[in-house]
């Protein structure tokens, strides 16, 4: 769908516009090509780790606490089997809630990646705004999202353009 998307609107722009200027970019390349990026990444990574590390030791004590539970589930009343397995289940519920802290949709991660992240994608943003109002183009694709593009000329490549922007050298 994105790639009939894609060529229909080149099809529109190029009849439309024969005079119009484009470029494209390589928004990866830009981005390993910043040593912020690569920094605020293995940061990410860290916290990442972390974070799944101390999710799979409350799981691994809850599996423990069910493995006990199993054993001495013969023995146990019924008052008691009901209080362990609430135990249990209260404990899997807080896990499950500290993975949604860490990892949900605006979890602790989201906001982190938001906040090393974003400024950074944000500079190249611009520059790649500014770079095509001074060079008049009408569209500049970026290559790193594989939108089928099939074929680009290396001389209508901005991204090194983008990292001089930026104050970057390749």
């Amino acid at each position: 769908m994105n790639k009939i998307l894609l060529i229909a609107t080149l099809l529109i722009i190029s009849l439309g516009a024969s005079a119009q200027r484009f470029a494209y970019v390589d928004t990866k390349y830009i981005l390993d090509n910043i040593p912020e990026y690569e920094s605020a990444q293995k940061q990410l990574n860290i916290i990442t780790t972390e974070w799944q590390d101390e999710i799979e030791a409350l799981y691994t004590d809850i599996e423990k606490l069910y493995k006990e539970y199993e054993v001495e589930k013969v023995i146990l009343s019924d008052e008691l089997k009901r209080k362990r397995e609430e135990e249990i289940l209260a404990k899997e519920k807080e896990v499950k809630e500290l993975q949604k802290k860490y990892f949900g949709t605006n979890g602790e991660l989201f906001m982190k990646r938001q906040e090393l992240i974003k400024p950074i994608q944000d500079n190249v943003f611009n520059a790649v705004k500014e770079i095509s109002e001074n060079g008049n183009y009408a569209v500049i694709f970026d290559v790193a999202s594989g939108m089928g593009i099939l074929f680009n000329d290396p001389k209508y490549d901005k991204s090194d353009e983008v990292l001089e922007k930026l104050g970057y050298q390749n």
